[in-house]
């Protein structure tokens, strides 16, 4: 820390002494150094600046730094080094400060981000070796948490604990800055994104067969989202064959290429990387945005697509080695902006589909690069979660607001029914099956403690399987009579609902771990055996047969969400997400 410090003031006195010389006010944001701080002084002057030296020698010092007026004085007290005291000041008329009352102030509280965040999030707050600091990256996680982790660090990773060095006040308004929205609207442009690329392994030196000799296409990648890793988990012998660490905050929706070899891996803040699960390791990895939703594949595996809630773009890309093919802003007709709510391909129609979160729209992009046309079909209300039939035809949409449900024919490009979905159905989340003589879509809801099973004929629900409370993921596999959902939510949060696709009635509801979180199950490819995530820190998959319903086994993880088979998830089940 010291070392950082002494380099970063090296940069800051240079800065000064080109000031000193040509007679120019102090620069807005800028710390400068001084070996005394006295506020009473009428008129106020700052104290003679120190050098470098002088200043990390002395027992005490001060850094002050100026607002945009050059009225506004941030003063942090350091103490050996540490800061101990932060206050702000505004200087009056007749040249004296008055002390303004409450916490640091932006500018004082941008100071020691400067000081002890900046080498790792990056000066702007867009990230670097840690993640993206704004409001939009940071919204799972809360700010007593966010506080916690500054004092106490995060194991496994490069966050340190800062409590030894700063006290409970300073924390929190590191806490309150970094939660504040930056004062200019952060840009992520091509260059910003070509710029960040990194490729470690080209085509050409990644071996012709695996290194392991698990089914390549019975393999699960696991996101571990306690300490950030993913696992690679052999589905035969339900055994984990490796060990990576990932990105903050990924997307738990982890995509393969068509054949298999590859995994892509979104993070939230925008980090989008490539894994080779043959040689086990990292190929490229590139930042397509500051915040992203997700990424999907083309059907024939040469491109990516992300979407982004913030800027407000999709981003294509080469799937081959994460290069940047084009950026595509999602503006309007009024020349509005929207976020992306999610992006999927749509194989059978050799495009993309992207739902926009704020314009109700969903944009269908065709993979005919360079063109890469984008077909924009109007309507009724936006799109908050949304997934397809087995053909690929109809969209099957519905938004946050209880508005019930939409089924879009992608050829037509119109509205062809309305589902009466209440509460907050979780349609990313919806499976389909033959059910007596029609095909028939289930979804778990994100408020109420129900399950409804609609005909894909007639748009008409069928059933509403009461639940004991609300749900977030349903799975099923082709090879078994059951499906699996989650309650996610509530005191009932360790139960795991298997539902009779036959009879449509719960047959077993299971609690894998009494008081904790079980969700999410994957099944392996011949859907013998059905993995079921414990939500939790000191987690694990816990392996149920999936004909007898008898747990198997318990394979320990920290905090196991997203979790997909490789053969299922290249094959479009119709027991996962795509």
């Amino acid at each position: 820390m010291a070392a950082r410090q002494i380099v970063n003031g090296l940069l800051i006195l240079l800065v000064c002494l080109s000031l000193d010389a040509a007679g120019a006010s102090p620069i807005a944001g800028t710390p400068y150094y001084h070996d005394s701080f006295d506020p009473g002084l009428k008129p106020w002057q700052p104290s003679p600046e120190r050098n470098i030296e002088e200043v990390y020698q002395r027992h005490e010092y001060y850094q002050l730094v100026y607002g945009e007026d050059g009225k506004l004085v941030s003063v942090t007290r350091f103490l050996r080094g540490k800061p101990v005291e932060v206050s702000s000041y505004r200087r009056q008329p007749d040249g004296s400060l008055q002390p303004v009352t409450g916490s640091p102030g932006i500018a004082a509280s941008s100071t020691l981000y400067a000081t002890h965040c900046a080498a790792c999030h990056g000066d702007d707050r867009l990230g670097g070796s840690g993640p993206a600091l704004l409001p939009s990256n940071l919204h799972r996680l809360r700010k007593r948490a966010a506080g916690q982790v500054i004092r106490d660090g995060r194991p496994a990773t490069q966050m340190p604990p800062f409590g030894k060095q700063l006290d409970d006040a300073v924390i929190q308004s590191l806490v309150d800055y970094i939660y504040t929205q930056s004062a200019t609207v952060p840009e992520w442009n091509t260059h910003s994104i070509a710029a960040s690329r990194t490729v470690w392994l080209t085509a050409d030196k990644l071996p012709a067969q695996p290194v392991h000799d698990a089914d390549p296409l019975n393999l699960f990648c696991v996101v571990e989202a306690g300490d950030h890793h993913v696992t690679v988990l052999d589905g035969d012998r339900l055994e984990p064959i490796h060990r990576f660490p990932s990105r903050f905050a990924l997307h738990g929706g982890l995509k393969y290429s068509p054949d298999g070899r590859f995994v892509y891996l979104a993070s939230r803040d925008g980090w989008i990387g490539k894994f080779d699960l043959y040689s086990l390791q990292m190929v490229a990895e590139i930042r397509a945005g500051i915040n992203t939703r997700n990424v999907a594949v083309s059907a024939d595996g040469q491109t990516l697509l992300v979407g982004n809630t913030l800027p407000n773009t999709l981003v294509l890309l080469n799937a081959t080695d994460l290069g940047l093919i084009k950026v595509i802003p999602v503006t309007g007709k009024n020349g509005s902006t929207s976020r992306i709510s999610a992006v999927y391909q749509a194989a059978p129609r050799g495009s993309f589909v992207a739902a926009l979160k704020d314009i109700p729209e969903v944009w269908e992009i065709m993979d005919d690069g360079p063109q890469y046309s984008v077909r924009k079909i109007r309507l009724e209300q936006v799109l908050d979660d949304f997934f397809f039939d087995q053909s690929y035809r109809y969209l099957i949409g519905a938004d946050r607001a209880s508005h019930g449900g939409q089924v879009i024919d992608l050829d037509s490009g119109n509205k062809v029914a309305e589902l009466p979905l209440d509460g907050m159905p979780h349609l990313g989340s919806g499976i389909t099956w033959k059910y007596r003589d029609t095909q028939v879509m289930a979804s778990p809801n994100l408020k109420q403690g129900m399950v409804t099973v609609i005909d894909m004929n007639n748009w008409k629900v069928i059933r509403q399987i009461e639940t004991l409370g609300p749900g977030f993921f349903m799975r099923s596999h082709e090879n078994t009579p059951y499906a699996w959902t989650d309650v996610f939510f509530g005191p009932n949060r360790d139960v795991m609902h298997v539902i009779d696709k036959r009879s449509l009635e719960i047959v077993k509801t299971l609690r894998p771990e009494p008081g904790k979180t079980s969700a999410h199950v994957e099944f392996t490819r011949d859907g013998k055996y059905a993995l079921v995530s414990l939500w939790e820190m000191d987690g694990a998959l816990v392996v149920y047969d999936a004909e007898s319903l008898e747990e198997v086994k318990r394979i320990p993880m920290r905090k196991p969400s997203g979790k997909y088979n490789v053969y299922n998830k290249i094959n479009r089940s119709e027991g996962t997400s795509h």
